[in-house]
């Protein structure tokens, strides 16, 4: 569970990519919504700290240089704070009732015909993902109903 910290973070952009994004999902994870947020800051903070930057500096000259630089490296540590939240998570062991919903995804898929390896016992949320991730591409839309 130590992983050094910029693994983490790589850890947590493959666990974004792997995470399904099914508007159904938000209701039983929090991923949803922080994968939301860290795709869009991954996209407009790099702007926004230019942008705040340069109109510090713009309006009040080099004498708040610090403050400038403070300011943006504020707005640039926004998604990497999302991105060391999920590689954190994803190396977080799965709760008791997340094993066994998993462990029956995992059993469905095979009576399906996709080939799927049941959660070990040190299962962890980017196990479940990738459970997820299956389950979603090859599953009827029907299945996903019952949630």
């Amino acid at each position: 569970m130590n992983l050094s910290f910029f693994k983490t973070f790589a850890i947590g952009y493959r666990y974004m990519k792997t995470w399904p994004m099914d508007k159904k999902l938000s209701f039983y994870f929090t991923e949803y919504r922080v994968i939301r947020a860290t795709r869009i800051a991954l996209f407009s903070c790099p702007l926004v700290a230019i942008l705040a930057a340069a109109s510090q500096l713009w309006l009040n000259g080099l004498n708040v240089l610090p403050q400038a630089i403070t300011l943006a490296c504020f707005f640039i540590s926004l998604p990497l704070q999302g991105l060391y939240w999920l590689g954190w998570r994803s190396q977080h062991p799965l709760p008791l009732t997340l094993f066994d919903w998993g462990n029956k995804l995992a059993e469905q898929l095979s009576s399906a015909g996709v080939y799927c390896r049941p959660l070990g016992a040190k299962a962890c949320y980017g196990d479940m993902a990738q459970i997820l991730k299956l389950a979603f591409e090859k599953l009827e839309a029907s299945f996903w109903d019952e949630l």
